[in-house]
């Protein structure tokens, strides 16, 4: 990316989006800061303002708000080239089961929320004729599984979304980026026994979306690895499918 581009960062005090801000910043990217909880926001403004020669701002957006958080685009100025959204929660599978409003916050949070703002942010970019919509969603929406199928199939909506908007997009100068990560060690993931080979580090996600705006790639597998194993995956048969533990 040039200096000059501006770049929205939905969900900047993540681990995620923290990487993702950095690596922007690196590019000299002007960067418009959104997330729920202002003090840290301000933090984050703090920590970015020497990394880049661009303004740094911070915007509250909290994609349970029933617009999805989009009445954040009335302030923001420029409108952003470039959009990044990296909002999720894994949440707690077993909880879900039990208890509806858990798993419809986590359906919202990964799914409703993000997919009302992504929309949003298109139909502006849209109007205007350029610009680059980027949507973190996750391997675990190409197939539900025991072990996550609240957290998958909202993520699988997601995934579905972007799809949407690219194939609808394309040939408006707005260009659409899925990117699914696998394993991410973050505070979301603290705790948990996750495979070396198949875990990024927020920074490789971080590097995987800024190469993929760079390319104007499609959907990119942060760890290639995780394209083949969601291959398999795919590939079962639903009678062999059900005997898995997965």
């Amino acid at each position: 990316m040039k200096g000059g581009t501006t770049a929205l960062v939905v969900g900047a005090t993540s681990d995620i989006g923290r990487a993702v801000a950095r690596r922007l910043a690196r590019d000299g990217c002007a960067l418009q800061l959104a997330g729920r909880h202002g003090g840290d926001l301000a933090a984050e403004v703090q920590d970015m303002r020497p990394r880049t020669a661009g303004a740094v701002t911070a915007h509250r957006c909290d994609v349970l708000d029933a617009d999805g958080g989009a009445s954040l685009l009335d302030e923001l100025d420029p409108l952003p080239d470039v959009a990044v959204c990296v909002v999720g929660l894994t949440g707690d599978q077993t909880a879900a089961q039990r208890d509806g409003a858990v798993a419809e916050r986590i359906m919202r949070t990964n799914y409703v929320g993000p997919a009302l703002l992504m929309a949003a942010l298109a139909e502006r970019f849209e109007q205007r004729g350029r610009g680059v919509l980027v949507g973190v969603s996750s391997v675990a929406g190409e197939r539900g599984r025991a072990s996550n199928y609240v957290y998958g199939s909202a993520k699988a909506g997601f995934t579905a979304l972007l799809s949407g908007l690219r194939n609808r997009l394309a040939g408006s100068g707005v260009h659409v980026v899925t990117v699914k990560p696998g394993y991410v060690r973050t505070r979301m993931t603290d705790g948990m026994d996750l495979p070396p080979r198949l875990t990024a580090e927020p920074d490789e996600v971080a590097r995987a979306v800024v190469r993929a705006i760079r390319r104007r790639r499609d959907v990119v597998y942060v760890r290639r690895i995780w394209r083949v194993i969601m291959l398999a995956v795919r590939a079962l048969p639903e009678w062999l499918f059900k005997r898995t533990r997965l």
